[in-house]
């Protein structure tokens, strides 16, 4: 009679669970001395338990042990990670290729090209997304306009104040010229007159003086 595979899983009892990891642990640390002083092997065991207690066994010397089983599996875990890394690429670029494919078939459905297809959900769908983009690019237009407009008036301020500073400059200049004009005139007058006075002639016999 073939008896079936007994199916092990964990203990939930916590004090049932304990016993029983003590009473393996035994055993298994020493069936791996037998099986190193029997076999003339080198073995090497370590166990950590749940609650992170550590217990080792090593029949010559545990960092030894340690180095030599990292050196004979160096090459297999390259080639092992390797594969896997190649693997996961693969994966990676069949996951980006897929979609790549659905954003250019959302595209030309964006696009208006292959709706023949499209159920009439699918239709409303890209009409609501075609919706959203335009109310997204209509605010973004607004926004834009707001702040070129605002722009241009400080723009439009800032010339009229150089206007004004240019007009109020042009009005000093001009008063100044006027005062010089005015000045110059007054002047001029002065000396036609004391030359009138200086160069007047008298004509006939001087005048005695009288003491």
């Amino acid at each position: 009679m073939v008896r079936g595979k007994v199916q092990m899983k964990r203990i939930e009892n916590a004090s049932s669970r304990q016993v029983t990891f003590s009473k393996r642990r035994n055993g298994l640390l020493k069936k791996a001395y037998e099986l190193s002083v029997l076999c003339d092997a080198d073995v090497a065991l370590i166990i950590f338990s749940s609650k992170g207690r550590l217990y080792e066994f090593s029949s010559s010397n545990m960092q030894k042990s340690i180095e030599r089983y990292m050196e004979v599996t160096k090459d297999r875990i390259s080639g092992v990670e390797m594969e896997q890394n190649m693997q996961r690429i693969k994966n990676e670029a069949a996951f980006m290729a897929k979609k790549i494919e659905l954003l250019e078939n959302s595209q030309r459905m964006l696009l208006g090209h292959n709706l023949g297809w499209c159920s009439m959900d699918e239709l409303e769908e890209i009409e609501n997304r075609l919706e959203r983009s335009l109310k997204s690019i209509r605010a973004q237009k607004v926004q834009l306009f707001n702040e070129e407009t605002e722009k241009l008036i400080k723009k439009e301020k800032f010339l009229l104040d150089e206007n004004q500073n240019l007009l109020q400059k042009i009005g000093l200049k001009l008063q100044h010229a006027a005062e010089m004009q005015k000045g110059i005139g007054s002047y001029g007058r002065s000396v036609v007159r004391s030359e009138a006075v200086t160069t007047e002639l008298f004509i006939g016999l001087p005048t005695p003086c009288r003491n």
